[in-house]
């Protein structure tokens, strides 16, 4: 069994607490947030873009707490770090936990800073460390579901596909903080629409092109998206939508359209539990399995990987730091 700590108990950090508590495998040993005191009393705070379940209270009353990462790591034996903190804190503690040897996964966007999360993947590969950066898309069955008809070409050749990604402007935490131009945490563009950015680069790479408009928002300079890319070689265009300049009770959504040779398909979190599948003669509905299992999926890949000493081939640091490259090309 695996001992884990978790670094920030926000709404991230519950949720990677509920997935941990449910692998068999691993052992929560420590949480660590700034308010100490008040890591149980969030439990049913509410707050995020979907509720947490299975988080047991009396299970979090019996977790060593800590309000430093130091004390933490001076204090427990840990396999691994999982780091769910706001963006501008990503790299410091990153660091040190990868300096000692221990494994990380680290919420997205692995950083702001290209030269920071080059200096991240260094130290891991130096230390040996197993490092990977949350991408869940990757993991969760509905977007699989996809990837497996483009590579299988299921419905034929892609012609093109539309990726969309909206929600309020979140009302808790320091996300209510314009810290600066990107925000606490990257704004919409690093933070909500780089899940189908990451998603994107992972299908296909990175776009030959890319044409955007942006729009600020209470957040960022960049809360609003709307993008083409174009792949020369692939003669695919692919367009991206996203963000949260809306109010803050406005229902997160999101979802994908794509449009194959022989079939068009559809997926929204507004029905989630199918995926529609529809020609010139007929409609079906593919079973869209649970896409909150992609949290579970992607911590148990993670410890997978750290359990045969194998690299995350499914979710390499190197392209999540490729992503956060093509963030940059939306707003450059």
């Amino acid at each position: 069994m695996k001992n884990v700590a978790v670094v920030g108990f926000g709404f991230m950090g519950m949720t990677h607490t509920a997935n941990i508590l449910k692998n068999k495998n691993l052992n929560l040993a420590a949480i660590v947030d700034k308010d100490v005191d008040g890591i149980e009393s969030k439990i049913t705070s509410g707050s995020g873009n979907f509720s947490i379940e299975g988080i047991d209270s009396n299970i979090i009353a019996s977790i060593n707490k800590y309000a430093d990462l130091d004390d933490c790591l001076q204090n427990e034996a840990l396999d691994a770090v999982h780091i769910c903190v706001h963006t501008n804190l990503h790299y410091d503690l990153a660091k040190k936990v990868l300096s000692k040897g221990i494994a990380v996964f680290l919420e997205k966007p692995m950083t702001l800073d290209i030269v920071q999360g080059e200096e991240l993947i260094a130290l891991a590969a130096k230390n040996n460390t197993l490092f990977m950066v949350g991408h869940v898309l990757r993991f969760m069955s509905p977007y699989q579901k996809l990837k497996t008809w483009i590579d299988d070409e299921t419905y034929g050749e892609l012609r093109f596909l539309s990726m969309t990604r909206f929600s309020g402007v979140p009302a808790w935490g320091e996300w209510k903080e314009r810290q600066s131009s990107f925000g606490s945490s990257g704004g919409a563009l690093f933070d909500l629409l780089i899940h189908d950015i990451d998603f994107v680069n992972y299908l296909f790479g990175a776009p030959d092109k890319i044409k955007s408009d942006i729009l600020p928002g209470a957040l960022s300079i960049h809360d609003y998206i709307s993008a083409f890319w174009s792949y020369d070689d692939l003669n695919l265009k692919v367009k991206l939508e996203g963000g949260n300049t809306f109010h803050s009770n406005f229902p997160f959504q999101a979802g994908y359209m794509a449009n194959f040779e022989n079939a068009s398909i559809l997926f929204t979190t507004m029905k989630p539990e199918i995926i529609q599948v529809t020609n010139n003669e007929e409609v079906h509905e593919v079973d869209a399995e649970d896409g909150g299992d992609g949290f579970y999926n992607e911590i148990t890949y993670f410890h997978e990987c750290l359990k045969n000493q194998e690299q995350p081939e499914k979710c390499m640091p190197q392209s999540s730091l490729e992503t956060i490259k093509i963030c940059y090309q939306h707003v450059n």
